[in-house]
């Protein structure tokens, strides 16, 4: 069973898709996302497997957040610096997005 201190472990932070664009190379069908995390974290980019549900215009502005501090993880030519955070649904992944985006800042931190 987790504890509340393997929670605190992880740094999970509130960003914004800045940019967004096709991954043939994946071996699932993917995005790479570009987001800004602020001016502590800055810009990180990540694979994300969401080609399901959106369309790099539904995703271009969206906040999301996403796990900040897992080690970088290579994926075909891409080196993917953080985890966008979404939840297995039937019909692919949806995002975890905060509820109300526009009374957050990027780099904001899930408690």
């Amino acid at each position: 069973m987790a504890v509340y201190e393997d929670f605190a472990k992880l740094d999970i932070r509130a960003g914004t898709i800045i940019s967004v664009e096709a991954f043939p190379k994946a071996r699932k069908p993917a995005y790479k996302l570009t987001i800004d995390f602020g001016d502590e974290i800055g810009i990180k980019k990540s694979s994300a497997q969401i080609t399901n549900l959106y369309t790099p215009e539904d995703l271009t502005g969206k906040k999301i957040l996403a796990v900040v501090n897992f080690p970088i993880r290579q994926i075909a030519d891409f080196m993917s610096e953080v985890l966008v955070l979404g939840t297995n649904s039937p019909n692919g992944i949806v995002l975890a997005v905060p509820d109300k985006p526009e009374g957050i800042n990027n780099g904001d931190k899930l408690c």
